[in-house]
């Protein structure tokens, strides 16, 4: 048999027909390889042996005894069976006690008279000790040395404890891992011999016999050690190639022009740019000079001023006869960076325009719900040339949609777009366009290196001069209501001083749902469950809250609603009468989440805060505090004091640090797979490397990457690192790759 085949070889073949389906249907394992890649989770200790008389209650012991005693005692009126043994070994006696249908086998094999190893956790019922369940070995071996041998090995083995399913308990797994492990030493070691030996790693065969069957736990630190960084490095080859294959692209050089359209807008701006705006200015226009594409992943804190990074990029794109893209998520958002950069820019904005600089150009917007002429004419402006920037939805992406020269993509909140959306947008481009994308969740710097390990990152960690620090507080509204009394006060108070307010809730609330419910069984379920425990009921909605505001606490004001079920010229009339000032209380869903930006806006309040993730919260809190008033977050909430929801909500009151909150997200979500199973639908590669403790191997493993690849592109003298990476970029997960 080959290297690579024992691998493949279908667990049916080894492990039998019935086995091989639950392993298949329920964990995802098909084949030796995949068997081999199951690691345990953790490890139990059977403990030293321990005399009968001196068992400690609580701990796992093991014991040896000879059975004194075994009778099946039936219960529940004869359909529950219960097996109880009593043994003893001299010192003391012990009862074990086995339920349902794993009485038959020890019923057989514990007769009065059979010496056996035990192990299990000591506790006590009905104050006697017992064993609940044990494992057991029976000895019935004739040599006295053989038996001090296995009792040995028994009894300070460390029992592996794999991830397993209700069909198939973990000491099932263990015997087919048993079966398979003798392949482990075909295993296709994927690391240069040189790497391996320079960073005195165990080899692989090794590592899988450690991890599976060690004798210490130094084995397992070992095993660990091994395959962590076989997965960081397989990894991070996978994307220093897709780096490397996009630098032999060809692209069209854009370079800043003097006197043109960007030197005209950095003259008329009203403010000098941050350090840190100049600094990830130039990494942009280094990378946009370059005749290969740019891939550039540019993060920043919310209001950190990305869009003013972007747009110069643009401009400058624009002043190289080529015309830039911008690409948002929602409507809302599409039409809000139009109107902040057509403000920005002034004039500028109007090129062939009546009244508009001879220097400028036209920004156009394109939406798919856009009215037919406004949409021809939008679409004439961009195959012409006339219009160097075009700001819109997936409604650009469509095949009617033709540029004069794409020269550059800016894709905005990048995690809500796909592979494919981004591509086709780029497949525009006579010549791949440069591409630049956007986030304002700050995303740690192992997430980075992994899950956008394909785009070179710059980092926008300071907030403009002039923007106002965020006062956060948490409201529990069960136990103290007078707090949210207040925090509507609170909120009275802004408006009073001329300022404007957010609530953010969960939920629109459906009108048909109500319906249903209006006086039915469902309606009278849900409020009952509800007043039993506030967790089951359904979270507040928009429409409710914005009414009982209006008759209520902020009676007299003018309250709005805003979510993602209205009409999109409806949503855009209210996001224009809430930006001009006209309305007083803005009640949405997160739809405001992402570059919503309305500097008089000082006050938000967030009802059911702990049904958001950390992340979205801190999003949401950065659409206060954008002009010179200090910001206001009030975060409304039920949850008990003690639960982990109150603790992350104090946790995000606590900083205004996007980066510390990225990181106790994870912590929280202990987010072990950064292919994230839930996004990309594949199993797991990742089953050793956590990417919240491992950043110095993930750090280190991108390093030997890079070096690996930019020596041998191909990987022509590494066959063994090619087989391997085959092997981990099946198609779906290199498309997940593609996707960041």
């Amino acid at each position: 048999m080959d290297r690579v085949s024992s691998f493949d070889e279908p667990l049916k073949k080894l492990l039998g027909g019935a086995t091989a389906k639950v392993m298949a249907e329920h964990l995802d394992l098909h084949t030796v390889g995949d068997l081999l890649h199951h690691y345990p989770r953790r490890y139990e200790e059977r403990g030293k042996l321990t005399a009968l008389a001196d068992l400690p209650l609580d701990e796992h012991v093991t014991v040896v005894a000879q059975v004194a005693d075994a009778r099946i005692l039936m219960f529940n009126n004869g359909r529950g069976k219960r097996l109880e043994v009593t043994l003893t070994d001299g010192s003391g006696r012990l009862q074990l006690v086995f339920f349902g249908h794993g009485v038959h086998k020890p019923h057989k094999e514990l007769l009065p008279g059979r010496q056996a190893m035990f192990a299990g956790k000591a506790s006590v019922f009905n104050r006697k000790m017992q064993l609940a369940h044990p494992t057991y070995q029976l000895l019935d071996v004739s040599d006295a040395d053989e038996a001090t041998e296995a009792v040995d090995a028994f009894a300070g083995r460390l029992l592996p404890i794999y991830p397993a399913c209700k069909q198939l308990d973990s000491w099932r797994i263990a015997k087919a891992v048993d079966a398979v492990l003798p392949s482990a030493r075909d295993a296709v070691d994927p690391l240069p011999a040189s790497l391996r030996e320079g960073r005195g790693f165990t080899p692989l065969p090794e590592a899988l016999l450690k991890v599976h069957r060690p004798q210490t736990k130094a084995d397992v630190e070992d095993a660990r050690a091994r395959l962590k960084w076989d997965e960081a490095f397989v990894l991070q080859v996978a994307l220093a190639r897709r780096r490397y294959a996009d630098t032999q692209l060809p692209a069209v050089a854009r370079r800043p022009v003097a006197d043109g359209l960007l030197d005209a807008f950095d003259a008329k701006l009203p403010f000098t740019l941050t350090e840190g705006q100049e600094k990830v200015s130039k990494e942009i226009f280094d990378d946009l000079a370059t005749e290969h594409p740019m891939h550039r992943l540019l993060q920043g804190e919310v209001g950190s001023g990305k869009t003013m990074v972007a747009l110069r990029a643009m401009l400058t794109v624009v002043d190289a006869d080529g015309q830039a893209a911008m690409l948002a998520p929602t409507e809302v958002l599409a039409q809000q960076h139009h109107r902040s950069i057509t403000e920005m820019m002034g004039e500028l904005a109007e090129g062939g325009m009546l009244g508009g600089s001879d220097r400028g150009t036209k920004v156009v917007l394109l939406t798919g719900s856009m009215g037919m002429a406004a949409r021809r004419q939008a679409l004439l402006d961009l195959v012409t040339g006339e219009a160097g920037i075009v700001i819109g939805t997936h409604a650009l992406i469509e095949d009617k949609v033709q540029f004069h020269d794409l020269g550059l993509v800016v894709v905005d909140e990048q995690h809500r777009f796909g592979v494919e959306q981004r591509d086709a947008l780029r497949s525009k481009g006579k010549q791949p366009p440069h591409l630049l994308v956007m986030t304002a969740t700050p995303i740690p710097r192992t997430v980075a290196m992994t899950v956008f390990g394909d785009l070179e990152t710059s980092v926008l960690d300071q907030l403009p001069a002039g923007r106002s620090p965020i006062a956060s507080h948490v409201v529990p509204a069960k136990d103290k209501p007078h707090f949210l009394s207040r925090a509507w006060e609170r909120v009275r108070e802004e408006v009073g001083n001329g300022h404007q307010a957010y609530v953010v809730c969960p939920r629109i609330g459906d009108d048909a749902e109500e319906a249903e419910g209006k006086g039915g069984k469902k309606a009278k379920a849900k409020k009952q469950a509800a007043d039993e425990d506030p967790e089951k009921r359904p979270p507040l909605a928009v429409l409710e809250i914005a009414d009982e505001l209006r008759k209520g606490a902020l009676a007299g004001l003018s309250v709005e609603v805003l979510h993602g079920r209205m009409h999109p010229d409806a949503k855009d009339d209210v996001m224009r009468r809430f930006a001009a000032g006209d309305v007083d209380v803005l009640v949405a869903t997160t739809v405001i989440e992402v570059g919503v930006n309305v500097p008089n806006a000082t006050a938000m309040v967030i009802m059911d805060a702990d049904r958001f993730g950390v992340s979205q919260l801190h999003q949401l809190r950065g659409r206060v505090g954008r002009g010179s008033a200090p910001g206001l977050c009030l975060l409304v909430s039920e949850a008990h004091e003690a639960s982990p929801a109150r603790a992350r909500l104090s946790a995000v009151a606590a900083t205004l640090d996007g980066f510390e909150l990225s990181r106790i997200d994870l912590e929280q979500r202990r987010e072990g797979d950064v292919l994230g199973q839930a996004q990309s639908g594949v199993r797991s590669s990742l089953r050793m490397l956590t990417v919240i403790d491992d950043e110095e191997v993930i750090a280190a493993a991108r390093e030997e990457a890079v070096a690996v690849v930019a020596a041998d592109p191909e990987l022509e003298h590494l066959p063994e690192l090619r087989t391997v990476l085959a092997a981990l970029l099946d198609k779906d997960r290199e498309e997940y790759l593609d996707k960041g």
